[in-house]
């Protein structure tokens, strides 16, 4: 009875410790998924749009330009094609500009976490496809009134 028990702690030691280091692993990929979509607008690189954002992706967000709220949806091509041009020349996003991720959960398929970026707060859905972290949905706004 003893010796059962020894190897069921032995085993669920072993379990538990390798499970920590996968989910350690896929909080990393979840934050660099996020890094690539903050970084691929910042720095004008689509192709780090393309690596870390799923084709179907849904993106939905609410732009305050002094007014009203207006909602902006975006497809993905679109989202692709702001990398390639929203700051070419420097202007919107620079070497202070702010890329704060939290991640919020991590299960063994799905994730979800924020950004805090020049543009506003983004709310991101991740899907893990053939192995690789994707953002799949983003929900975002403009930055809040102070």
């Amino acid at each position: 009875m003893k010796r059962s028990l020894f190897f069921i702690l032995i085993v669920a030691l072993l379990v538990t410790g390798v499970w920590g280091a996968d989910k350690q692993s896929d909080r990393k990929a979840v934050k660099e998924a996020v890094l690539d979509y903050v970084e691929g607008l910042y720095q004008v690189q689509p192709e780090r749009i393309e690596r870390s954002v799923h084709p179907d992706l849904w993106k939905r967000g609410f732009w305050n330009d002094g007014g009203a709220y207006k909602l902006r949806p975006m497809t993905y091509e679109q989202l692709v094609n702001l990398a390639a041009r929203w700051n070419k020349d420097g202007k919107n996003a620079g070497a202070t500009s702010p890329k704060e991720i939290v991640i919020f959960e991590v299960l063994d398929q799905t994730a979800s976490a924020k950004l805090v970026a020049e543009w506003g707060i983004d709310y991101f859905h991740l899907g893990k496809v053939d192995g690789r972290w994707m953002i799949m949905n983003v929900m975002w706004q403009s930055p809040p009134p102070k």
